[in-house]
């Protein structure tokens, strides 16, 4: 069975250390490497690496473009061991906990523990962190009794005035993307103050056969959805682009050079499948028409990124 191509690719936003990060990344994951790195000249934020990368196996994206955004836990990478996954093992999930345990303090390594390493009531180990350069990462010894999750997942959390949204921002993302199901939902109870009964504790779901988890908090969080972390969905032909657009668009002042953010503030670049072509396998003159071509863009225009490529 031929595995569906990865429509919808995580996108980090580093100030100048995404090299090293996504070299510290791919050293500490299973089935994980840097797969291209190419340089942007001239950009309003100076030369600008961009940087390919896979982590056990899913694609990956970052840039070195300056000190814009900064990370927080308001989108974090879910990372399931799941004894499944180790199933060659003579003991699974002894295999499974100690590749946690051997992640973890990898990633504790100048970080900060958002929830300690420990027992909870919903896994036997678990632990949220922040690693050194910011980005946040959830540790999980799954229970290999569920479906089957990919091993990283992206984890959407609610907070501030988007808080309770996260069911509506859940429906909205499934009514606008195709080969998307809801995974699983567990909500608030009556007394799990300050969050409201009723709310979203956990869910997950699919989008162009990607998985996603959403959680709402009501606890007091100085943090938001930002531009840090986005999501790029690459599109086949500008009709494609268009109605993505046209969709997830709602704040006119984030348009550009492809990226937007939702109503619920989550940014997305929505990009042609070719401009990864052309980004990796492109002369410097050409990358450097592509770049000079779609920095002034808001939405990307395919015929017009081609003739720049093209030199016409």
């Amino acid at each position: 069975m031929k595995t569906p191509v990865q429509k919808i690719t995580p996108h980090l936003w580093f100030d100048q250390e995404a090299k090293e990060a996504t070299e510290f990344y791919a050293s500490i994951f299973p089935d994980s490497k840097v797969t291209n790195i190419t340089t942007l000249h001239n950009t309003p934020s100076g030369d600008s690496d961009i940087v390919s990368f896979e982590l056990w196996g899913q694609n990956f994206m970052a840039i070195s473009a300056g000190p814009f955004f900064k990370f927080n836990p308001s989108v974090s990478f879910m990372v399931n061991f799941d004894p499944l996954l180790f199933n060659q093992s003579s003991s699974p999930e002894k295999e499974a906990r100690e590749k946690l345990d051997r992640v973890w303090e990898k990633l504790a390594e100048g970080g900060t523990a958002l929830m300690p390493l420990d027992k909870y009531p919903f896994s036997e180990r678990y632990g949220w962190i922040q690693d050194k350069y910011g980005l946040s990462w959830q540790l999980i010894l799954t229970n290999p009794e569920g479906d089957p999750r990919p091993p990283i997942i992206p984890s959407l959390m609610f907070v501030g005035d988007k808080v309770g949204r996260a069911e509506e921002a859940i429906n909205f993302y499934l009514s606008v993307f195709k080969n998307s199901k809801l995974g699983v939902a567990y909500h608030y109870g009556p007394n799990q103050v300050p969050d409201k009964e009723g709310t979203v504790m956990f869910a997950d779901f699919m989008l162009e056969n990607y998985w996603f988890a959403a959680m709402d908090s009501a606890h007091k969080h100085n943090f938001a959805f930002n531009e840090a972390i986005s999501f790029m969905v690459s599109c086949d032909t500008q009709k494609e682009i268009d109605a993505y657009w046209g969709k997830l668009s709602a704040v006119p002042e984030a348009e550009q050079c492809g990226w937007l953010k939702d109503k619920f503030g989550v940014s997305w670049q929505i990009v042609p499948t070719a401009m990864d072509e052309m980004m990796s396998q492109g002369t410097p003159e050409q990358i450097d028409r592509l770049t000079q071509a779609f920095l002034p863009m808001k939405k990307l225009d395919i015929a017009k990124l081609t003739q720049a490529y093209e030199g016409r």
